[in-house]
């Protein structure tokens, strides 16, 4: 398996050694345990839009950049507001840091209203956050350029990862785009109408929910193929949040909680 659970101190950590060590990329994809915030966002909740404390989310997100050991990078750590959408963002040297804190009057606000965030900068991490929707980090290692996007099914049925998949595979460099996708909700929890389903058959032919449930790995990975990334170039980490509680969080399940991360960042 391509990748490596970790835990430092009491924050849990799904990373990709080999692309460290190989291409000087750091990914991971974190749990919701080791951080300070209270029920309902115990305990690692990164997100600062949920009603969690700002102290408490800083305060996670510094924990977070510890345990990957980029505790410099973390005033240049950059977000974005989400808004399930399919707006794909360069964030260039001058963005670095955008949303990185979340206290009023610290910082600068995340990149406006985008669900992909793409860089060729060293040491500028891009994380976005989840709760059920599918997490995917690009990576181009000859580029080097990273992407990170927030995919849910809206944005999947409208193709947004691979939107983000075709602006790195155009860049300039050998054909090495690779995709790793993390924890969200399996088609065992997701139960969704018949209007979802009908943007799916009508979006991708070969992909149709089985009864009411929705495989949105499955759609995305599809998506990922159509737009230039083998199967054997994807990686799913293939962990159901809605089953998994105890390590994310699940909004499907739970309603009011938190957010976990998906992050990257060239070093």
């Amino acid at each position: 398996m391509v990748f490596e659970r970790t835990t430092d101190g009491e924050v849990s950590l799904h990373t990709v050694p080999s692309l460290h060590t190989d291409a000087g990329v750091l990914i991971a994809f974190s749990e919701r345990v080791g951080g300070v915030s209270h029920p309902p966002y115990a305990s690692l909740d990164l997100a600062a839009h949920v009603g969690d404390d700002p102290r408490c989310v800083d305060e996670n997100r510094s924990r977070l950049c510890a345990a990957l050991g980029i505790e410099g990078l973390r005033d240049r750590l950059t977000t974005a507001e989400q808004v399930h959408g399919t707006r794909v963002v360069e964030v260039t040297r001058a963005d670095a840091g955008a949303g990185a804190r979340t206290d009023v009057g610290r910082g600068r606000p995340p990149v406006s209203a985008a669900d992909a965030l793409w860089t060729r900068e060293r040491g500028v991490p891009l994380m976005l956050l989840f709760a059920d929707c599918v997490p995917v980090v690009l990576v181009r290692p000859s580029a080097p350029a990273i992407a990170v996007v927030h995919a849910g099914w809206r944005g999947a049925a409208a193709g947004i990862v691979g939107a983000a998949a075709r602006v790195l595979g155009g860049l300039a460099g050998a054909d090495d785009l690779t995709a790793y996708v993390g924890p969200h909700i399996g088609p065992c929890c997701y139960e969704v109408g018949e209007e979802c389903v009908s943007h799916f058959d009508n979006a991708f032919v070969t992909i149709t929910a089985a009864s009411s449930r929705l495989d949105l790995g499955a759609a995305v990975g599809h998506d990922l193929e159509r737009s230039g990334v083998p199967k054997e170039r994807q990686w799913h980490l293939g962990i159901c949040t809605a089953h998994s509680t105890d390590r994310f969080y699940s909004y499907r399940a739970e309603g009011r909680t938190g957010r976990h991360g998906a992050l990257a960042v060239i070093l």
